[in-house]
């Protein structure tokens, strides 16, 4: 993997991240935070979205869909753990 492929990797995964807060009214992590958030959802979404038969094609705005639907799926996670 080259310095490029990890620099998409980062930026998709900090919109994606950004995306999810603003879609989940009152979470805000940072850049970092964000990041964070983006590559966890892809990787979750990556895991779930196939099983169900759900996939977006190609292309990075496909990759930004995806990865922000995950970190959507795991901010509800979390404020599910946070009221039990």
């Amino acid at each position: 993997m080259g310095i490029e492929s990890l620099l998409v990797i980062l930026i998709i995964g900090a919109i994606a991240g950004w995306l999810a807060g603003q879609i989940m009214k009152g979470f805000g992590f940072g850049l970092l935070g964000n990041i964070v958030l983006g590559i966890v959802g892809a990787f979750v979404a990556g895991l779930i979205f196939p099983v169900i038969g759900l996939g977006f094609g190609g292309g990075i705005l496909a990759s930004i869909v995806h990865a922000t639907l995950g970190a959507v799926i795991v901010l509800f996670l979390i404020r599910l753990a946070k009221r039990a």
